[in-house]
């Protein structure tokens, strides 16, 4: 039997045949290639399965499986994550686009810093073609020694794309799996942030496509991006209320799990006090996707030039 990669990349998908390949090909381009790509298909029903296997015949680091019915995004990253084998591990969105040192640059990082259990990178929105819209400078103090400090960012200032770092498996083993009610992708951050500092590498090598068929455009409501998570979150039984209760509580069950002592666990709960309180900073609810697009000469870093498989495309 051989040994496992040092680094998993789980990649959950549905329906993701227009951009997939753009992905795939990226990932598979990364300068660090100690890894397996396991890629779970939520029984899709367009060409998705057909590029999978086509790669999959191509690169022996990839596993592809494919569910028998749409069981939800929340439940699908979580079956990814179970069905991976490396000390590392870093969802992939189908959709994404990253640099070819992304991975290389995360697991140095990693290994240069043993307390650290989370690495990723600056980040940029893209729009459907690829081109940069909006470069976004990341601003959370998740490089904090100090567990409520970060917790407390993480609360209050504009996020970043932390879901999709590269962790330490046995960390995120610890942690509650991803649930499905309102920004339960936010109360599943912070309680791996309980845990232990991020590292953000301070180069632009992760890309974050905003198009119309991304979940959150697609489903506009909080009841509709909760059914997209989990399909058992539609009826009756899961009001809105309930969704956005289940959001706080998910917070406060964060703090409750950590290992935390007593002094920094009251510091956390101050803090979530405050924060339902309504005392947030002018601006933390926005998305990074809306804000105003940058003009050429702000840019830079050229996608086209740093993403593997973009080869010969007009920058």
């Amino acid at each position: 039997m051989t040994a496992p990669p040092r680094l998993s990349i789980g990649l959950p998908v549905y329906n993701g045949e227009e951009y997939l390949a753009e992905a795939l090909d990226a990932l598979l381009g990364q300068t660090y290639e100690d890894f397996e790509l396991v890629i779970s298909d939520n029984a899709s029903t367009d060409g998705t399965r057909d590029i999978c296997r086509r790669y999959a015949a191509r690169d022996s680091r990839i596993r592809y499986l494919r569910l028998p019915r749409n069981i939800g995004a929340a439940p699908n990253h979580n079956h990814v994550f179970a069905e991976c084998r490396g000390e590392l591990f870093k969802w992939a969105s189908h959709d994404d686009l990253y640099a070819r040192d992304l991975l290389r640059r995360c697991v140095e990082a990693l290994d240069g810093q043993p307390d650290v259990i989370l690495a990723h990178s600056d980040q940029a929105v893209v729009d459907g073609a690829g081109r940069v819209k909006v470069p976004y400078e990341y601003g959370l103090a998740t490089g904090s020694p100090y567990a409520p400090e970060r917790f407390r960012s993480l609360l209050f200032e504009p996020g970043g794309d932390d879901f999709y770092g590269v962790m330490r498996a046995d960390v995120l083993r610890r942690v509650k799996p991803h649930d499905s009610y309102h920004h339960a992708d936010r109360t599943f951050v912070a309680e791996i942030t309980l845990h232990g500092p991020f590292h953000q590498v301070p180069e632009l090598l992760y890309f974050r496509r905003d198009h119309p068929a991304r979940a959150e455009r697609a489903n506009p409501s909080k009841r509709a991006r909760c059914v997209n998570l989990d399909p058992r979150r539609a009826g009756v039984l899961h009001p809105t209320p309930r969704l956005l209760a289940e959001y706080v509580w998910g917070f406060a069950a964060a703090i409750r799990r950590a290992p935390l002592s007593p002094a920094d666990r009251r510091a956390c709960f101050r803090h979530l006090a405050a924060w339902m309180a309504g005392r947030v900073r002018p601006g933390a609810g926005e998305r990074v996707e809306d804000r105003t697009p940058v003009g050429p000469d702000r840019l830079t870093v050229s996608v086209d030039a740093v993403v593997a498989g973009r080869e010969g495309r007009q920058a």
